[in-house]
């Protein structure tokens, strides 16, 4: 894998250290977040978030463990970090931090203190949503050791604060129990009990949102480490709190051996590859309903849309074709009048979008061209067949076949239907409604699907044999602008301005159009940055260059501008289609594993210079597509 690793330069200045995140997940829904520096910036930081009965109902717990070290000589050294509502940033061990690294995908940090040198590490007992932290002298001493707990439980997305009652710690063998929801193991604990009011999350603040959260001390660990090797450990878990996990360093021991094992499936060419194939693993989890995927993190949970255009890179390039099977079995079962369920983050079941479903036509079909799962085609025929039949009779939100052309129209007053759904005081700020670009490409290419899948498992493929032809030859046209470009809308309100969503008409297997050189060539000129295409061409009316400050603002510039980096995947493929190489597009991000959500590819990024990135650090089809578009395409 990439080596992603930072000194002092970095680690020691808080701006630096602040910005570049990390992440281990527990292939539940749960994770550990944090920056480099152990500042916490956001809310959803802390080093137990537990998942729920969804992967979006998370409480965070464990927020930290900040290290006191006494040395020799009786000197105390504070080495956690945290920013104080003034402003304050109080105790400052980041400027103690000589380096941090992942190693084989988890964080290692080092303190320097003078001669004594602490390593601290941590993993997830993957499925099984603990977490084990280990400290070990490696120079220097004899130290001792405290770790103090700052704790809380909350829901993820809120805030905790005095005001209300505090947390109840109950104390146990070897730690304490908190709120009755989980456990924390280690060394010699001694109870405290005592609020730290007024911590400040600087990313909640830059967003618009509340700030400030008061955390629980609940107690300290404590422990003498006399020679180098000598380690502390400690262990936090939910879910069965009367059995005793492994011990922490087997657990750190056994992540690592499973991490080399995930980039080994997925049999990279390169190092970006593996590190790619690495970060895929953390969006694919296992639910009560079986397995599922985790759009972006740290706040989002399962969205079919996201799922189904991250299936292939996730499922087919990293080797869990069998564990991909059972994934769209389970979203086949979902379907309603020809709708795949989106259940989003509400934790109930909507139908809300046009655009899922055919996402799902084109995973199915990616499934068995590339693993040649007939049997799969074969069973799933029936719900194929009857999405198409429902999208030719129309279904919700004004979902159907417009008869005069075969094409696939939407739109209802207040829906956003497409993947540009953002809504602002439930206005959707890129309604598109008519016939979309894309989601003609899709239906297109779904339709070829169905009737694909239908010959290879040697069945009728139903309305699909004379639909495909006809919305194949209205596409072809309607939706042509002039200059080898297209319409982003036909038959609706339109909108001035060059987006990237019609590259699907020309990159999907089954496309409706081959590309023209010279129209790439003014898409890549008007749209591409290090990170991937805008959503909107700069100086088109409504274009915002920054994706940043309240939610109203960034939700009105989410598809005005905002890059996402996806969408990468569809420009590098199309231009493939003309024998075209486009390396350089996809080499141009691989700098971007090392600069916010370590390892990972984040959700979007500013429209203007220098494009910093934005939205989740971590996000699901941003690395599916990084993915997918690397390797060899097969019809």
């Amino acid at each position: 894998m990439r080596r992603i690793a930072f000194g002092s330069q970095v680690c020691g200045r808080l701006e630096e250290g602040a910005a570049r995140e990390w992440l281990v997940a527990d292939g539940l829904g749960g994770y550990a977040m944090g920056t480099v520096s152990g500042l916490r910036t956001r809310r959803y930081h802390g080093l137990l978030v537990v998942a729920g009965a969804t992967p979006a109902q998370r409480h965070l717990g464990l927020v930290s463990l900040d290290p006191v070290v006494t040395l020799a000589s009786g000197a105390v050294v504070r080495l956690g970090t945290h920013e104080w509502a003034d402003g304050a940033v109080v105790p400052r061990g980041y400027a103690l931090l000589s380096g941090f690294e992942l190693v084989d995908g988890l964080p290692r940090w080092r303190w320097r203190v003078g001669d004594v040198v602490l390593e601290r590490e941590l993993a997830m007992a993957h499925g099984a949503g603990g977490l084990a932290v280990v400290h070990r002298l490696l120079t220097g001493g004899p130290v001792s050791l405290r770790l103090e707990v700052l704790c809380t439980w909350r829901d993820v997305h809120g805030e905790r604060t005095a005001g209300g009652p505090a947390p109840v710690v109950e104390e146990v063998d070897g730690g304490c129990v908190v709120e009755g929801a989980y456990r924390l193991r280690g060394p010699e604990f001694r109870g405290a009990g005592e609020w730290f009011r007024g911590v400040r999350h600087r990313e909640e603040a830059a967003r618009g949102l509340t700030p400030t959260e008061d955390l629980w001390y609940a107690g300290s660990f404590q422990t003498h480490l006399r020679q180098a090797g000598a380690i502390a450990a400690v262990s936090a878990w939910a879910g069965e709190l009367a059995e005793v996990p492994e011990p922490a360093e087997d657990v750190v021991a056994a992540a690592r051996t499973r991490n080399r094992a995930v980039v080994a499936a997925a049999a990279p060419a390169d190092d970006a590859q593996a590190t790619l194939a690495l970060a895929a693993d953390a969006f694919v989890v296992r639910t009560p309903a079986g397995p599922d995927v985790v759009a972006g993190y740290p706040w989002f949970g399962a969205w079919s849309r996201d799922t189904m255009i991250s299936y292939e890179g996730l499922f087919l390039a990293t080797g869990r074709e069998s564990l991909g099977r059972s994934l769209l079995r389970g979203y086949a079962a979902t379907l309603s009048r020809g709708m795949l369920a989106n259940t989003a983050d509400t934790g109930r079941v909507e139908y809300n979008t046009v655009d899922g479903t055919l996402w799902f036509l084109h995973a199915v079909g990616r499934h068995v061209a590339l693993t040649g799962d007939t049997d799969l085609a074969a069973e799933l025929l029936p719900a194929l067949r009857s999405v198409v039949d429902a999208h030719l009779a129309g279904t919700r939100f004004g979902i159907g076949v417009d008869p005069a052309d075969g094409l696939l129209r939407a739109g209802a007053e207040g829906a956003a239907l497409t993947w540009m759904d953002a809504r602002v005081d439930g206005v959707p700020v890129t309604p598109r409604t008519g016939k979309p670009v894309e989601v003609n490409a899709l239906w297109v290419n779904g339709l070829a699907m169905v009737i694909k899948l239908a010959w290879q498992a040697r069945t009728n493929a139903g309305a699909a044999t004379r639909a495909h032809p006809a919305a194949l030859a209205s596409f072809a046209r309607r939706f042509p602008a002039g200059g080898g470009l297209l319409h982003d809308v036909v038959d609706g309100p339109g909108g001035d301005g060059l987006r990237p969503n019609q590259l699907l008409a020309w990159s999907l297997p089954y496309a409706p159009l081959r590309p023209e050189p010279a129209a790439l060539q003014t898409i890549g000129a008007a749209l591409m940055t290090p990170l991937g295409p805008r959503s909107l061409a700069p100086g088109s009316p409504g274009y915002r260059g920054s994706h940043r400050g309240t939610p109203a603002e960034r939700d009105s510039a989410y598809h005005s501008g905002t890059v996402w980096p996806w969408l990468t995947g569809a420009y590098v493929t199309a231009w493939a289609r003309l024998g075209v190489s486009a390396e350089q597009t996809l080499s141009d991000a691989d700098g971007h594993l090392g600069e916010y959500g370590l390892g990972s590819v984040s959700e979007t990024a500013d429209g203007d210079a220098p494009h910093g990135a934005t939205g989740c650090p971590f996000q699901a089809w941003s690395v599916a597509e990084a993915l997918r578009a690397r390797r060899p395409t097969k019809p």
